[in-house]
């Protein structure tokens, strides 16, 4: 793919959706990694439906660690893989406490050193809260990169490298959403929307299900 089409794609992805933002809930940063951290094999809709009720007993590190894992697991046990989840949240809470004054560090360094915090869940906060410059690429953003043809590669972490490398300039803090809100909603696993899809004149998938 050209580097005019990637333009042309990201400028319709911008006209369609001017603000794009993410679909969890949250009203802090630190609000934002627990979400984070619980989305991982998990929708965003059952994360929200989790901490609605948590964050009204626990939204900070202080109030988290007080809840405790058992306190805890029973808010998220409805969420895939809990129990690790649990233990995570509980102990990323205390090391915030403990080496960052209670706030969410704003380096890669720092927010991967955070128990249950990796690369994906360090590139969605230092992008969505910090504003900076990074991609977090989840199954939907590998799946869209590799079928429209943006920005192809085996792994998430060449794809990922791919995306800052090719993306103008003008679109990379949003291109995160676009993709990703793209790829739940139109470009989708089983049967891509090719019909509703704005770019699929642009879109270089070989299997298209409709002619452009």
């Amino acid at each position: 793919m050209n580097q005019h089409k990637r333009q042309q794609i990201f400028a319709r992805l911008r006209q369609d959706n001017t603000s794009p933002k993410t679909e969890l809930n949250y009203q802090s940063n630190y609000e934002l990694l627990i979400s984070v951290m619980l989305s991982a094999q998990a929708t965003d809709v059952s994360v929200n439906k989790a901490t609605h009720a948590l964050f009204k007993i626990a939204n900070t590190p202080e109030t988290m660690v007080s809840l405790g894992v058992g306190g805890l697991k029973s808010y998220i046990k409805s969420i895939g893989l809990y129990n690790t989840k649990a233990s995570n949240i509980i102990k990323a809470s205390q090391r915030l406490l403990d080496q960052h004054e209670g706030q969410v560090p704003a380096t890669r360094s720092a927010l991967e050193a955070l128990p249950g915090v990796g690369r994906k869940t360090a590139n969605v906060m230092l992008n969505t809260a910090f504003g900076q410059v990074a991609m977090a690429v989840d199954t939907h953003i590998f799946r869209w990169s590799n079928r429209t043809q943006v920005a192809p590669g085996k792994t998430v972490l060449a794809v990922e490298r791919r995306l800052l490398h090719v993306i103008p300039a003008e679109f990379i803090l949003d291109a995160h959403h676009w993709m990703i809100l793209h790829g739940r909603y139109v470009c989708t696993a089983r049967k891509p929307h090719c019909e509703s899809c704005i770019i699929a004149d642009l879109c270089e998938y070989q299997n298209k299900t409709i002619n452009v």
